[in-house]
């Protein structure tokens, strides 16, 4: 695709960026048959290709309008279009990109603006989360039952292992996840101390920065990742091992740090170390895999009395690149799963999207439920708190991550 930056941008990084990233595609469209937003609105500028060629035109010096924003917004930034370009388009950095031009030249109206920073304002500080959920869960049984599918019951966390091994591994604590399933990082610290590895989580560390990046504000969300970095540096230096992600959206973000603070003379290598460290449990659990069948073999046994259905996050399957990894490690543990048509497409969660763009997340949801229950799973399983917490509201099933369902069955 040839490209003719304007000169506000042409010469920054940030274009520099975007130029490589536009004349990689070929607008050939096969990006559109797995887009959610493009099944759902048939509409060529809700799909990958259209929003390329409307952050191109911005970024050639067209003025941005609302309308141009309203589109770049219904993205989910799943990525499944980048599973399936042949030529290998980075859409979700230039969504990033397209997205801050388009904010600096078009802004947001005042309710808009509000409910940005009001989740900014929340949803990355673990105790103003915590509080709220908290308040939310009192009140849950005097609510009407639209609301109180919302709000999730309070969940019980289990013992966090005090031994310590020669062998130590970080955690991200998150500012969501410690709140809406406490029992994630519990169960993956359970299962590493059998494998004679010690989990450890640095209270400092927090919020992931994706908020933030994806509600308006890189540089707040850049501050998040310095202090993550910070936090978790006294630990790097002293050998530990890896860093482990239990929330694939998460995992997706602190992948990107190193690119994200490469500009950052005090941060960069820092950032570029985190990054290469950066693992996601499923990595860690399949290169102690024999380990763990020495240790429990019966925990590795076919278990034909229960069933379970795999959601596989976006942020796991297309963020991470790692589509078919967890399946394929829980068949090897013995985990009996049932099928998923459209494995491929979003739930309908995406961060803050379910809260902001409601009409297409529920959509999105209903269909996925429809494709988890078809197999008459026991259980549905997944690999991100977010997925976990907005496939939950809508199914009576337990909706749980992977990592627990494995430490139950080595109990």
């Amino acid at each position: 695709m040839q490209t003719h930056l304007a000169d506000f941008i042409k010469d920054t990084p940030a274009g520099l960026e975007a130029e490589a990233i536009l004349r990689a595609c070929v607008h050939c469209g096969f990006c559109t048959a797995t887009c959610p937003t493009y099944q759902l609105l048939g509409d060529e500028l809700d799909g990958p290709r259209g929003r390329i060629y409307l952050i191109k035109q911005v970024l050639e010096g067209k003025t941005a309008t609302a309308k141009t924003q309203t589109h770049l917004d219904r993205c989910l930034t799943c990525r499944a279009c980048e599973s399936t370009c042949p030529s290998g388009v980075e859409y979700g950095r230039l969504l990033d990109i397209g997205r801050e031009v388009v904010h600096t030249q078009v802004g947001r109206g005042l309710l808009d603006t509000l409910n940005r920073f009001a989740l900014r304002a929340v949803i990355p500080h673990r105790q103003r989360f915590a509080a709220l959920l908290r308040t939310g869960q009192m009140v849950r049984a005097l609510l009407p039952a639209v609301l109180k599918r919302k709000i999730p019951a309070r969940a019980p966390c289990g013992a966090w292992p005090v031994a310590a091994h020669a062998r130590t591994m970080l955690v991200l604590e998150g500012c969501a996840q410690p709140t809406l399933s406490p029992d994630t990082n519990a169960a993956a610290a359970r299962v590493l101390h059998r494998l004679g590895i010690t989990l450890l989580r640095p209270p400092s560390a927090g919020c992931c920065g994706a908020v933030s990046q994806h509600l308006d504000a890189p540089e707040e969300a850049l501050n998040y990742m310095r202090r993550n970095i910070d936090a978790w540096w006294p630990s790097i230096e002293q050998g530990a091992e890896a860093i482990v992600m239990t929330a694939s959206g998460c995992a997706t973000m602190v992948a990107d740090y190193g690119r994200l603070l490469a500009h950052d003379a005090a941060y960069a290598e820092k950032a570029a170390r985190v990054t290469a460290l950066m693992k996601d449990i499923s990595e860690i659990i399949a290169a102690e895999l024999p380990g763990l069948k020495a240790l429990a073999p019966h925990a590795t046994s076919p278990t034909p009395d229960q069933t379970f259905a795999f959601h596989p996050p976006c942020s796991l399957q297309h963020g991470l690149k790692m589509k078919g990894r967890v399946e394929g490690l829980l068949s090897a543990l013995g985990f009996k799963l049932t099928p998923v048509a459209n494995a491929h497409l979003c739930c309908g969660s995406a961060g803050t999207y379910s809260i902001l763009q409601p009409d297409l997340s529920q959509q999105l949801l209903t269909n996925k439920i429809a494709a988890l229950s078809a197999g008459q799973p026991s259980a549905i399983i997944t690999a991100n708190v977010g997925c976990q917490a907005h496939i939950q509201t809508a199914t009576g099933l337990p909706v749980m991550h992977w990592i627990e369902a494995l430490d139950a069955r080595l109990a």
